[in-house]
């Protein structure tokens, strides 16, 4: 167990770059919003286009890791992919930058639950990003990707709530909401997740292959 937490933590530490990197660009998205006049529907189609992707590739990233470090069937890898993926996207885009919002009392503030509201778009996303994980089950690309279109969602999500008015005073108490939303869930769903269950896959094939080799011994002797 220790060296199992050892291991992901050293995975979360070594991923936070991608983190930093993506905070950074939201960082940049809202300075630009200070000085450009954009409407509210920009920023509504635009954490449509990025929330629905980020939960495909956050499916195949986490999809792509549990195949690599398992031998689980199909049905578990669509299982934890959809987890991962939907389950976790939407703490990451919405439920934690709702919690920023309410916390500082945007005047806009509403959750926006894309499995349900787009639920034609964000699953079928989804289940494209864990068949992608079958046939191309790579991780690097796709995870940086996934951290940056969380960052954007996120910082989306919380301009919908800000509306016409983005203001300085904000802007640093929105960072840490959004390091938040992106760093431990990102992670969560594609490293964390997957390997928990991967770890308990490689640990019932062990004791199976213990168990036959005793029921072995034990015919041997008699």
């Amino acid at each position: 167990m220790g060296a199992r937490i050892q291991h992901i933590g050293g995975q979360l530490w070594r991923h936070a770059p991608f983190t930093a990197w993506g905070t950074l660009s939201g960082i940049a998205m809202v300075v630009f919003a200070l000085f450009v006049d954009v409407p509210y529907m920009a920023w509504e189609t635009l954490f449509w286009i990025t929330h629905p992707v980020h939960v495909m590739l956050s499916a195949l990233v986490t999809a792509a890791v549990y195949r690599l470090h398992s031998r689980g069937g199909v049905c578990k890898t669509i299982i934890i992919g959809y987890l991962g993926s939907v389950g976790i996207a939407t703490i990451s885009d919405s439920l934690i930058p709702f919690a920023g919002e309410w916390l500082l009392d945007l005047p806009n503030r509403v959750v926006h639950l894309g499995f349900i509201e787009r639920w034609w778009l964000v699953n079928p996303l989804a289940s494209a990003g864990i068949g992608i994980a079958f046939v191309w089950p790579h991780t690097q690309v796709s995870h940086a990707g996934h951290v940056f279109l969380s960052t954007w969602a996120s910082l989306l999500h919380f301009t919908m709530a800000l509306g016409d008015s983005v203001n300085l005073a904000a802007v640093g108490a929105i960072t840490i909401f959004l390091f938040l939303a992106v760093w431990l869930p990102c992670c969560t769903s594609d490293i964390v997740l997957p390997l928990l269950f991967a770890r308990q896959d490689e640990s019932a094939v062990r004791s199976s292959r213990a168990e036959e080799r005793r029921r072995e011994d034990t015919r041997c002797h008699v």
